[in-house]
């Protein structure tokens, strides 16, 4: 039946001629691709039991970060182009010395399993991975020091986040705060360059690439002056 219905679609297209039909016709058969390729995408039986080892007990649990990590691997290995991670509840305001113990248990094998499998299976050279949040955290307490019930406010003076692969390099840090981790004192990196560096990687002039929006001619990096971080690339 999809595929009659396919060959009346294409007749239609050749007989009007609307290049919109086409791309309709596409469309929908991306969108069918797309669906019937979820079940065999997220059916881990297929992964030897070596690699559910590397990402933790918590890849046979649906919906853990661990689990998405292993999605992630398999997805980029099908040609997903982007793929969004998220994992929540970072606002520790209180009782930070419970909670975020907790949540780097979730995130940290998971992350460095997808970095290692990405890397034995050659996909790591040409996949950028970024790991970060919306800001950081004040180095000094929310509430009483020494208290259970303390936590950290937020502080968007200056975070870090790291990145893998897509020609970073290995083992290398850039920037450098104050002893009181509130100012940037070497190397500040806006966001507006961080895109710019991304999409340098990607191979794209983030200057050449703009999209029109209220006359004026955008970019994804801001009408401000932006500038790849080339010492971070290899």
């Amino acid at each position: 039946m999809l595929d009659d219905l396919e060959k009346l679609n294409q007749q239609h297209a050749a007989e009007v001629g609307d290049p919109e039909i086409q791309a309709r016709i596409d469309s929908y058969e991306m969108a069918y691709r797309m669906q019937t390729s979820v079940p065999d995408l997220t059916d881990f039986s297929d992964e030897p039991q070596h690699v559910l080892d590397l990402y933790g007990p918590e890849v046979a649990k649906p919906g853990s970060y661990a689990a998405n990590c292993l999605m992630a691997r398999r997805m980029a290995e099908r040609g997903v182009r982007f793929i969004q991670l998220f994992h929540r509840g970072w606002d520790q305001h209180v009782r930070i010395r419970d909670q975020f113990p907790r949540q780097c248990l979730d995130v940290d094998q998971g992350s460095a399993a997808l970095i290692k499998d990405l890397k034995m299976r050659g996909l790591l050279e040409d996949t950028l991975v970024i790991w970060g949040g919306e800001f950081g955290r004040t180095v000094f307490s929310q509430g009483k020091f020494g208290d259970p019930s303390s936590g950290r406010d937020h502080h968007g003076r200056c975070f870090s986040i790291w990145m893998a692969g897509g020609g970073v390099k290995a083992g290398f840090d850039y920037g450098r705060t104050d002893d009181h981790c509130y100012n940037i004192v070497e190397n500040p990196v806006h966001i507006r360059d961080l895109n710019a560096t991304m999409l340098h990687t990607l191979g794209i002039d983030h200057e050449r690439l703009t999209y029109k929006f209220n006359g004026l001619d955008a970019r994804l990096t801001g009408v401000e002056p932006a500038n790849p971080v080339l010492d971070i690339l290899s």
